[in-house]
């Protein structure tokens, strides 16, 4: 792995942990799953995550508009349901 890619996950994990509290309020959670060769941001939604009806809101307005900021070159950030997340592990 080279630099530039442990700097870029250092940077999304980043940018989850500063929205972590605010999910954990409403009783949910996401973790970073993969990032792609064409630099999409992939995340596991749990808890109260994976039902709500604003998840996707949250994500694009709040996750990947913070990921951008630091990590510009991320194209989109995607949820993945648990049966994709389970294989790619």
């Amino acid at each position: 792995m080279t630099a530039n890619r442990v700097e870029l996950i250092k940077n999304v994990e980043a940018a989850i942990v500063k929205l972590r509290p605010f999910l954990e309020a409403d009783g949910g959670d996401m973790e970073l799953v993969d990032i792609t060769e064409e630099n999409v941001v992939r995340v596991r939604l749990m808890g109260a995550c994976k039902t709500c009806s604003m998840s996707i809101m949250t994500m694009k307005a709040g996750l990947e508009e913070s990921i951008k900021k630091i990590a510009p070159e991320i194209t989109r950030v995607e949820a993945i349901n648990e049966e994709i997340a389970e294989v790619n592990q």
